[in-house]
């Protein structure tokens, strides 16, 4: 049994699948990085400074904080920039990643196979008497 779980356990679509949660993990740290400390402060700035995180809907009264977080701790609130923020960054990472597939499959473009090779005249010629004689006799 423990030489059939190793056999499983190194077989290469395990590893490669092993190697892809890695690096997806390590990319995904890379884009949310960009994502959130260089694209959304230039968002922000051509939106004129605003800072989508702290628009926030107060379902109970006296709430006064301005920031989302602060007011989260004095009740029931409706946190629709967070929301707005976090849709924000995924239509940002997704566009990010398709850039990058499109990127890679174009890389990965090969050229046409060549076009198969012509039948050499003895295989041919073989391939004439087999027709003949498979016809049926009148």
């Amino acid at each position: 049994m423990l030489k059939e779980f190793r056999e499983f356990a190194l077989k290469g679509n395990v590893v490669d699948l092993a190697v892809g949660v890695i690096i997806g993990a390590a990319f995904g740290k890379i884009v949310t990085s960009m994502v959130e400390d260089v694209l959304m402060p230039v968002i922000g700035w051509i939106a004129g400074g605003l800072d989508f995180s702290n628009y926030f809907i107060a379902l109970v009264g006296g709430v006064t904080a301005t920031s989302y977080a602060d007011a989260k701790a004095q009740g029931a609130v409706i946190g629709y920039g967070q929301f707005l923020t976090i849709s924000i960054n995924f239509l940002i990472v997704a566009w990010v990643l398709f850039m990058v597939i499109r990127a890679v499959n174009k890389l990965r473009r090969q050229a046409p196979p060549p076009p198969p090779a012509a039948t050499p005249e003895d295989v041919a010629l073989l391939r004439e008497i087999r027709d003949l004689l498979s016809r049926p006799k009148p």
